[in-house]
C-alpha cells in the first residue's frame, strides 16, 4: 500500500503528471507486488527556480525540470526489487516521453501499524495483522 508523492515543476503539463503516476503505479504492481487497487499519489508542483538538486550529482539533470518521486510503502521488498523498480519507472518515463534523466526517486519504509485510513484505526488492528 503505498502512498506516492510526485513533485513536479508547476510548468508540466496535467497528462504528463497523470502519465507519470499511471507508469509509476503499474511498475509497482510489476516488481514489488503492489495490489492494483493501491493506487494512492498526491502531485505536488514547484517553481523552477526552487528545485535545488545539483544538476549532475549521480548523473546529469536539469533542475528546473527535474521530478522527485517519493514512494512510502509498507516494508518487506527485497534490494533486486527495489533496483528493479527504479529501472522499470525510468524505462516507463522514457516510453511515455519524459526525460528518465530529470528523475529522482526514494523510497520511505513503514510498517502497518503507521497507516490508518479509517476511524476504525491503523491498517495493523484493522486487518488484525
Amino acid at each position: 500500500m503505498p502512498f506516492n508523492k510526485i513533485h513536479v515543476p508547476k510548468t508540466l503539463p496535467a497528462e504528463m503528471c497523470r502519465s507519470i503516476n499511471q507508469q509509476l503505479h503499474e511498475s509497482l504492481v510489476s516488481t514489488c507486488g503492489v495490489n492494483p487497487d493501491d493506487d494512492f499519489s498526491l502531485v505536488s508542483r514547484y517553481e523552477p527556480e526552487d528545485m535545488m538538486f545539483h544538476p549532475t550529482f549521480l548523473g546529469t539533470r536539469d533542475p528546473a525540470a527535474t521530478i522527485v518521486i517519493e514512494i512510502a510503502l509498507l516494508g518487506g521488498r527485497t534490494d533486486q526489487q527495489k533496483e528493479e523498480l527504479y529501472k522499470d519507472v525510468r524505462q516507463r518515463l522514457a516510453k511515455i516521453g519524459f526525460d528518465q534523466n530529470n528523475s529522482i526517486m526514494f523510497l520511505i519504509e513503514n510498517n502497518a501499524i503507521d497507516w490508518s485510513f479509517s476511524e476504525a484505526g491503523s491498517v495493523k488492528s484493522v486487518l488484525g495483522l
